[in-house]
């Protein structure tokens, strides 16, 4: 159901039960975007366009989903626009257009190739553990995160929330894993990492496909670089690429937690509901050990 996970401490407990938040969603609730808007965000209904809630509730976490539409204005065809227009003047006036007219004529040329661009739609989902304090999010990069938890935030007028601290750096942890074999007996390494140079950001390697524990990869750890991403197996429940920022991507539930799904007839929509309450659950457990191996949360 999530194929990333960015994490979020709430500094404080989240209180608002499933009906209120569902008011609050509803009124950011997504609509397309107007003849002259360039995007809109909003709330979707995270089960499926089938259904109509907003939030919903399972085992202590609250599922949303934000949807951004964009229109579709490749800037180079732009650019081509103005160039025909800015032409078009110099030859038939005889004269220079200058900076400020320039501008004017690129906004006039968006604002009358607007209405005729495609539109393009990304939903993120996003849940709020409210036993355990983290907001989870399912994005791919760090500016798709912020939007959403900044949409989020917009809607309820606060929300305390903050990327992880770690008391140890999870780069020199992961370093240790492959070049001592010492990850411990729950986190098993996959056979994918990134290294990066401590002293030349530029100097990485990535690879996949490898063993970890050959020569090879052991030689760039002992030359001096450091784990950045790091697939992991953990606990045969989850697995996933662990980054130096706790961000988790390629995020998989194991196949054995699925299997009594597979000999049950679900529609979609209960389908959806049950692999969230797995999910949920693994990935608060999986915090919950991440805390103790990198320390996230205050005093620990």
């Amino acid at each position: 159901m999530f194929k990333n996970a960015r994490l979020f401490r709430l500094d404080t407990p989240f209180n608002l039960d499933l009906a209120t938040l569902e008011e609050r969603l509803n009124t950011r609730r997504f609509r397309p975007c107007g003849p002259i808007e360039t995007a809109t965000m909003g709330w979707s209904a995270p089960l499926g366009e089938d259904t109509t809630a907003l939030a919903h509730g399972m085992g202590g976490c609250l599922l949303m989903c934000a949807r951004k539409q964009e229109r579709l204005l490749p800037s180079s065809a732009v650019a081509e626009a103005v160039d025909e227009r800015i032409a078009e003047l110099e030859a038939g006036e005889a004269r220079d257009v200058g900076r400020a007219e320039r501008r004017r004529l690129r906004e006039q040329v968006v604002n009358e190739m607007l209405p005729r661009a495609f539109t393009r739609s990304r939903r993120t989902q996003l849940y709020i553990d409210t036993e355990a304090g983290w907001l989870v999010v399912d994005a791919a990069s760090d500016k798709q995160a912020e939007d959403v938890v900044s949409l989020l935030r917009e809607t309820l007028e606060s929300l305390p929330a903050k990327l992880p601290d770690p008391d140890k750096t999870p780069s020199t942890i992961m370093t240790d894993w492959l070049l001592q074999d010492s990850a411990p007996a729950d986190f098993v390494p996959g056979d994918a990492c990134e290294l990066r140079d401590a002293d030349d950001k530029a100097g990485v390697v990535r690879c996949s496909g490898q063993d970890l524990a050959s020569d090879e990869m052991l030689n760039h750890l002992r030359a001096g670089k450091r784990v950045t991403k790091l697939a992991l197996a953990w606990d045969e429940r989850l697995s996933f690429v662990l980054a130096e920022d706790l961000s988790l991507k390629r995020l998989r539930v194991g196949e054995a937690l699925l299997e009594e799904m597979d000999d049950t007839d679900l529609d979609p929509i209960a389908r959806l509901d049950a692999e969230f309450a797995i999910l949920a659950l693994q990935v608060r457990q999986l915090i919950a050990r991440l805390d103790e191996v990198f320390g996230l949360l205050p005093g620990t």
